[in-house]
């Protein structure tokens, strides 16, 4: 990584959420607040969730599983988040089975830090059987067999059913039955050693670029086109549509309060360490 010591670092994804709420940021719309960033790191969030827990970005996008093991190191900015109901993780199989079979069987995650393995943990405690791989890889390896279910994230819960998969859980609805809450998918946050300033600076400048593509989402389609090439425009406005909502403009209390359940939760299933650091700065 080559920023230069006054350029702040960045990271998100390619998925057509991240790049509509960052197309602003990264093409001069929005006032930066006298803070300046290199060229953006757009990597799948496994990686980006590895790079944390290595401490590589200043600003970056992670799963909020990951967020649990990086609390002491960055903190949790208002603005950018990926929360909601209704669009949690799928587990999905090749044909109907009790999920209570599955827990010795071969499933397939999207990373060993991604909210969608937590999730799976929680609803299956002990399962162990675990096969990381990248999302996009999961529906053929269920498709061909080569794992007895997978945890499907991103897009592939609009396409699924076009590899002849059946849903058999919904684990964000589960988690919306368990708790009441919206599902915290992924969040954006800072390096704490930035200081309070910069933070919340960088806060106010996405919550700006996260505005201007509410506005003029026209303005972000070729950003978005660039890095979703393979993906039907159907499926690229359903996938914004379940993605960015009034919770990416600002996590309010409800927001942080499902974070908090979160990652309390997951420190009861014993897959997070227990820490004493805050969501915030």
């Amino acid at each position: 990584m080559s920023e230069s010591r006054s350029q702040l670092s960045l990271g998100y994804s390619p998925c057509p959420n991240d790049t509509f709420i960052f197309y602003a940021m990264m093409h001069g719309k929005v006032d930066l607040g006298g803070l300046s960033y290199g060229a953006p790191y757009l990597e799948d969030v496994e990686t980006l969730n590895s790079w944390a827990l290595q401490s590589r970005l200043d600003v970056t996008k992670l799963s909020f599983h990951a967020l649990g093991h990086v609390l002491d190191e960055y903190c949790v900015l208002a603005t950018g988040s990926a929360l909601g109901r209704g669009c949690g993780p799928l587990l999905v199989t090749g044909k109907e089975v009790d999920i209570d079979h599955l827990k010795d069987k071969r499933i397939a995650i999207p990373g060993k830090y991604t909210t969608a393995a937590l999730l799976l943990q929680m609803l299956l405690p002990g399962c162990s059987n675990l096969v990381e791989m990248r999302f996009d890889m999961i529906m053929d390896a269920v498709k061909n067999g080569e794992v007895d279910a997978g945890v499907i994230i991103h897009e592939s819960r609009f396409t699924y059913q076009q590899y002849g998969l059946f849903c058999l859980q919904d684990l964000g609805q589960w988690w919306e039955d368990q708790s009441g809450m919206p599902i915290p998918l992924g969040a954006i946050v800072a390096r704490r050693s930035l200081g309070r300033d910069k933070v919340l600076q960088i806060e106010r400048t996405i919550g700006a670029s996260v505005e201007f593509a509410f506005k003029k989402p026209e303005a972000c389609l070729d950003y978005i086109r660039q890095y979703s090439q393979e993906m039907d425009e159907k499926v690229v406005q359903s996938h914004i549509g379940l993605y960015v909502n009034d919770y990416s403009r600002d996590l309010g209390a409800e927001g942080f309060a499902a974070i908090e359940l979160f990652l309390a939760r997951g420190r009861e299933a014993g897959a997070l360490p227990p820490s004493n650091s805050g969501l915030r700065i």
